[in-house]
């Protein structure tokens, strides 16, 4: 059965290529992600057991839903894969009802705006840190990385030391993943509608100095998780479009700055003489536009010129008016 559902996946990847939806087919990397999919007819799932084909006895595994009892599921499919670190995993295919995922409701929106020292800063002011979890195992993990470069290749010296490199990077990969999934559950309960930018994460990545730092945040998965988790809890995601100045705004009159440079983080308002926290004012401006869209139902764009693209958050982009004002 697993050979046949490798056939199957082999179908859908060409006709995504052929679609336009996807490249060319490559093929599987054996010193990556190794599964195989169980389908119906190859597994037999009793009591909370799992037996496989041509198992003599069910397979032994612990058990991570310690809400859910494993003899009242019902699964479809399943995947047994393997990951670079060596550890095994067993997921499982169920068919859910999501009606009771329902929060209720809470009366508050919140803008988001995304950043690199602080993790995300929101329209009230709070500041989510940057845990900066690759920074913080780098060290070790370029010292594995020298250590597994010594060994010859090919030799088991040389598989346990990549086995370490591999587990180095699942530690960072699980700690982020949890960060991640706690703050996006915590604004999805906590708010009715969450405004985020459209931000463009692979064109930023091309900057050479903070593509490591950029791609360490994990951006990409923030969205995607308060998508999902926004449609089953029954809130609503609003994503603005990623040239709105939400910085060089006045949050307080809507007066729009020439420019503002990346390193000042606190000015004035010419026009109002407000003080503004950069990250602040920018999570405001994005609260005001995501309500403009739920009012409107129009996107938010930026007026000015759309030839110039930066692989930085929507700084450089050209203004219609206004003038700079720093001081006291």
């Amino acid at each position: 059965m697993p050979l046949q559902q490798a056939l199957r996946h082999q179908y859908t990847a060409f006709a995504n290529f052929f679609a336009g939806r996807a490249k060319y087919p490559r093929f599987k990397s054996r010193h990556g992600r190794q599964s195989a999919t169980y389908t119906r007819s190859a597994f037999r799932w009793k009591d909370g057991r799992l037996h496989l084909g041509k198992m003599e006895g069910p397979l032994e595994f612990v058990w991570s839903w310690p809400g859910i009892d494993p003899a009242s599921i019902e699964a479809t499919t399943v995947t047994i894969s393997r990951a670079p670190d060596g550890r095994w995993y067993i997921s499982l295919s169920v068919e859910a009802d999501d009606k009771g995922m329902r929060l209720p409701p809470t009366g508050e929106a919140v803008g988001v705006d995304l950043g690199v020292r602080d993790f995300a800063v929101t329209s009230g002011g709070e500041r989510i840190a940057n845990p900066r979890h690759l920074e913080r195992k780098a060290r070790n993990l370029a010292r594995y990385q020298r250590r597994m470069a010594r060994k010859q290749p090919g030799s088991a010296n040389r598989a346990r030391a990549k086995l370490k490199v591999a587990r180095a990077h699942t530690e960072v990969r699980d700690a982020r993943s949890d960060f991640l999934h706690k703050t996006t559950t915590r604004l999805v309960r906590d708010n009715d509608v969450i405004v985020v930018e459209d931000l463009a994460v692979t064109n930023m990545v091309r900057n050479r100095s903070l593509a490591r730092v950029i791609s360490d945040c994990g951006w990409g998965e923030f969205r995607r998780q308060l998508e999902y988790k926004t449609a089953a809890y029954g809130r609503r995601l609003i994503v603005i479009d990623r040239w709105y100045p939400s910085s060089k705004t006045c949050s307080c009159c809507g007066h729009l700055l020439v420019e503002l440079k990346l390193g000042v983080r606190h000015w004035r308002c010419p026009a109002c003489r407000t003080w503004h926290d950069r990250d602040v004012n920018a999570a405001k401006n994005i609260l005001a536009a995501g309500r403009a869209v739920t009012a409107c139902g129009a996107d938010v764009r930026h007026s000015g010129s759309r030839r110039v693209r930066s692989a930085v958050k929507q700084e450089t982009q050209p203004a219609r008016a206004g003038t700079p004002a720093f001081g006291l």
